[in-house]
């Protein structure tokens, strides 16, 4: 059975985020479009589904690292701060879009809390790998090198 750990991050958050987009549970904030992602960064982000990306993200992420909190989150999300002339430092990223995704793939029944953070249920698990399965042989038609014997 192929899981997340046998597929491209990145080719798999893509096809995660198209597929969030249609969830309607998942829905970006009113403030969406004019907050940014944390103090580190200058803009907000400029890709129109940057939500459904982080969301898809965020669900890879609480699969390969099994119980997380908000904080571990925005640690992991956060960044370097250019400070000018001063030396550049680490910034976390902020706390609320993180919050209100995990709220959201939480109602979407992706994501359940525990005493020690939160989880991937049986439904989010099943989920990202029948993604990453169809992800994997759609890889291996176009790279038959790719497929293993």
């Amino acid at each position: 059975m192929t899981t997340v750990y046998d597929v491209p991050a990145d080719r798999l958050i893509e096809k995660l985020a198209e597929e969030l987009e249609g969830n309607e549970s998942l829905t970006p904030a009113s403030w969406a479009s004019f907050v940014k992602t944390g103090v580190h960064n200058e803009r907000p982000p400029e890709q129109k589904n940057w939500w459904y990306i982080r969301a898809a993200s965020l669900l890879r992420r609480i699969y390969i690292e099994g119980p997380v909190g908000v904080h571990r989150l925005c640690t992991y999300y956060g960044g370097i701060k250019n400070n000018g002339h001063k030396p550049e430092g680490r910034r976390s990223a902020g706390g609320s879009i993180i919050r209100t995704l995990l709220q959201q793939l939480q109602a979407a029944g992706y994501v359940e809390t525990t005493p020690k953070g939160r989880i991937i249920t049986p439904q989010g698990k099943a989920f990202l790998d029948k993604l990453s399965t169809t992800l994997k042989t759609s890889l291996e038609s176009d790279m038959p090198e790719l497929a293993v014997y």
